[in-house]
């Protein structure tokens, strides 16, 4: 049957100024479908991170350890000072008291260290949202440093969510996000560090193109250019993705132009200042030579990491037993999970993004023990097993994703923070 339109006389005159009506009835309509799109994979996300937090400040606990290292390296006065420690010793730093760039020559250093340490190697996002929500809130920095990792970590949950959903829906969204949840290395997504902060523009990066947003693609990973040196991988994807929408036309000249043009802006920003505050365009790079050890090695040290761990060997830079055995485990298991996720024919910016984040990571000299965490970003990896997973039903789901939860309390964050170096 056809509705019957409804007479004028019979239609209620509503008032902008009565409750449930007019803008607060359309901010209000405008929450609610965020809540209800969003909330299930943050929900589950956040569970999930809860559980694998509590075993991990557990562990903590329950071992002691962190009394007996420097506040600096893992240790501290309770187990919440680990959390802050590491890098987030040198977020502090920065958010305390700015940037200080200087190639500073170290005579008798170890072998490969010439250059001393400097703050210019992190990049500014992070620390300048510490600093901006410290003053505001007056939570201090470490506080403020954990507000944004949370707050960023479900911006990521639902970020993640936002291009599972597109690609193979609802269920295997929240699926997703649910693995991200309990990733190697998801110990640094709720610690004093910028990896949540970078994923969550990196998910969101990637959905705009795939909804062809192109100047919102581009504008944040302008912003994710300031925050971390890996968002080349980002950058680069972005850019290719354009490219070939350029030679398409399906979304005109205009907005694909400025996707490529805005990209790459804040990373050669930020490099491109400290090569200036040097007096050495080249400075940002010697700096993680010669003061960090870590640049693209096309794969000498991971291959020599891999070949010592198998053997039973740690003569190689960085031997951390325990986390380089996970590692090793993590890069044998890339293969399969990049020749699923091809199975599914991701879009061009998520295979694009992946390949080289992986061919970053593996190709770099640094700490082999850090893959767990460097690989966070590539939470593609994540989508075809959620997209099998979403046959399982929601009981086995919870016994499945709970439990690794709970393992990741251990493999996620006290194996790197106490058995290793984040």
């Amino acid at each position: 049957m056809s509705a019957i339109p409804a007479v004028a006389s019979d239609v209620p005159e509503q008032r902008s100024d009565e409750p449930g009506t007019g803008a607060e009835a359309g901010w209000r309509g405008r929450v609610r479908a965020l809540v209800l799109r969003f909330g299930p994979a943050v929900w589950c996300y956040a569970v999930l991170k809860l559980l694998g937090f509590t075993v991990f400040m557990k562990l903590l606990s329950f071992s002691g350890d962190y009394v007996k290292k420097h506040p600096r390296f893992g240790g501290g006065a309770n187990p919440w000072d680990v959390l802050a420690s590491w890098d987030g010793w040198w977020y502090q730093q920065i958010a305390e008291s700015g940037y200080h760039p200087a190639l500073i020559p170290v005579p008798n250093g170890l072998p490969g260290f010439t250059i001393e340490q400097n703050s210019a190697a992190f990049f500014p996002l992070y620390p300048g949202l510490m600093r901006l929500v410290s003053d505001t809130t007056g939570l201090g920095l470490y506080g403020a440093g954990m507000l944004v990792s949370v707050v960023a970590s479900l911006f990521a949950a639902a970020g993640i969510y936002a291009v599972v959903d597109r690609m193979a829906g609802q269920r295997a969204g929240v699926i997703a996000a649910g693995l991200w949840a309990i990733a190697p290395g998801s110990g640094a997504e709720w610690a004093v560090y910028s990896d949540s902060l970078f994923v969550a523009l990196a998910a969101w990066a990637c959905y705009c193109v795939m909804s062809r947003q192109w100047v919102a693609a581009g504008v944040i990973a302008l912003v994710a250019g300031l925050n971390r040196p890996t968002a080349a991988a980002l950058i680069g994807a972005v850019g290719l993705a354009a490219l070939v929408e350029l030679f398409r036309r399906e979304s005109g000249v205009v907005r694909p132009l400025a996707a490529m043009l805005l990209a790459p802006l804040g990373l050669l920003g930020y490099v491109g200042w400290v090569g200036w505050r040097v007096d050495d365009w080249g400075g940002y790079f010697k700096l993680q030579h010669d003061a960090w050890l870590h640049y693209f090695d096309f794969g000498q040290g991971t291959f020599y990491a891999i070949r010592g761990v198998l053997l039973g060997r740690t003569d190689y830079p960085f031997a951390w037993p325990t986390t380089d055995l996970l590692a090793t485990l993590i890069v044998l298991t890339l293969p399969v999970l990049i020749v699923l996720l091809v199975r599914l024919r991701p879009p061009l910016v998520l295979t694009a993004y992946t390949l080289a984040t992986i061919v970053s990571v593996l190709g770099s000299l640094g700490i082999f023990g850090n893959t767990s965490r460097y690989l966070l970003p590539a939470f593609p990896l994540l989508i075809a097993l959620a997209v099998a997973m979403r046959k399982l039903s929601w009981p086995v789901l919870a016994a499945v994703l709970g439990t690794g939860a709970l393992a990741s309390g251990w493999y996620g964050g006290y194996v790197i923070f106490e058995l290793g170096i984040p």
